[in-house]
């Protein structure tokens, strides 16, 4: 029998504890504490993220079930889910985004070297965008969305080499995509691809001024004019349309006062035209085409997000409470891909947290569950088993 330690309190050694207590002691995040530390806190997050647990009920029900095992997994005692729910409530979001932010400083530049498949560039490339979490607009009424219902925002800058966030920024519903653009600091040659939803020319200038790059769809309404066509080398590489243009648009064009590009791409797989409007003159057609796929790849961020890690089902609905769970999620990704990348696993993200979500209360080695390393003791396949009927 292995007599080792649970999968879940391998995994919590990834957790930096002494950034995390530095930021518990700047927030006074144990001020008056009682039963349920800020660690202890942590902890019964991210078991219910890790294991999948639906509720704060799910997360104290399931602890008090392995009530003789919680030192071994890392807990010093289990507090029922109302205990839980005041302290996502009172505990000053603040520390958990601290850590998340602590994090996305550790595990970016593992992935900074990651290929994008057809992308010959080494610049940094961003995708920016947003995922939407329907919420109760009577029990969040901070989080003000569309059509008088609930709705909080997770604005997501993403870096594309490894799909590792640099930046999240939590809203309520109303607040609109281009107005992310206000908020971001431009990295000097930095690639940001987004949607047309993000098409604010006073804020892309200013990129542009910045000296960073800017990949988007343009709007159906856009006025231009074309100052010079510009050299396609390629007739089969699908791209239709390469030019130089000028916006015409009173208000845009001052907004916008200098020249952009624009390109015509046929997409086969599709059967369409796609139009797309950026700021770089060097960069081939096809490069800005092969570009904007990858931006697809923040959807798919999301939608993993949505479905591994517990965001459907919020945790609390004060501001506060929405925070510390949005950005528990994020220090579980985090984590999942910190422990991918140090012990060199075979297996993607997605695979790695599935395979911890089904073992977290097993004991088995971390290491060896999720890299497919053989047992040291392997078995004699040329011995013959003796059969039923050996001693007739």
């Amino acid at each position: 029998m292995n007599q080792g330690k649970y999968v879940f309190s391998q995994v919590i050694e990834f957790i930096p504890r002494y950034q995390f207590d530095k930021l518990v002691k700047q927030y006074k995040g144990d001020w008056h504490t009682k039963n349920l530390n800020s660690y202890n806190h942590l902890l019964h997050l991210l078991f219910g993220q890790l294991t999948g647990c639906d509720s704060l009920r799910d997360i104290c029900l399931c602890l008090e079930a392995h009530s003789k095992f919680l030192y071994h997994l890392g807990f010093r005692k289990t507090v029922n889910h109302t205990s839980l729910s005041r302290a996502n409530e009172s505990r000053d979001y603040r520390i958990f985004e601290g850590l998340g932010i602590y994090l996305i400083g550790l595990v970016r530049p593992i992935y900074s070297r990651h290929k994008l498949s057809e992308i010959t560039i080494d610049n940094v490339i961003y995708a920016l965008d947003s995922t939407t979490i329907s919420t109760s607009i009577k029990l969040a009424a901070w989080a003000l969305g569309k059509y008088s219902k609930g709705a909080v925002k997770m604005h997501t800058l993403l870096d594309l080499r490894g799909s590792i966030p640099a930046n999240i920024h939590i809203t309520d519903g109303k607040w609109h995509d281009s107005n992310e653009l206000d908020v971001l600091t431009p990295e000097p040659f930095a690639f940001y691809v987004m949607d047309k939803a993000y098409v604010d020319f006073e804020a892309l200038f200013r990129f542009h001024k910045s000296q960073a790059f800017w990949v988007s769809r343009p709007k159906e309404n856009m006025k231009f004019t074309t100052v010079k066509q510009m050299e396609i080398p390629d007739a089969k590489s699908g791209v239709i349309e390469d030019s130089r243009i000028r916006l015409t648009g009173y208000k845009s064009r001052k907004l916008y006062p200098e020249d952009m590009r624009f390109v015509r791409v046929y997409d086969p797989d599709n059967d369409t035209v796609v139009d797309f409007t950026f700021n770089n003159f060097e960069t081939s057609a096809m490069e800005i085409s092969n570009l904007y796929r990858h931006r697809w790849d923040i959807e798919v961020f999301f939608k993993w997000i949505k479905q591994n890690i517990i965001v459907k089902t919020l945790w609390g609905f004060s501001e506060n409470a929405v925070k510390i769970h949005l950005w528990t999620a994020i220090i579980s990704y985090l984590t999942v891909a910190r422990i991918k990348a140090d012990y060199e696993s075979c297996y993607s993200i997605t695979e790695v947290a599935t395979l911890i979500r089904i073992s977290a209360l097993e004991r088995v080695e971390l290491r060896q569950l999720i890299t497919k390393e053989t047992s040291s003791t392997n078995s004699n396949q040329n011995v013959k088993e003796l059969s039923l009927f050996d001693d007739f």
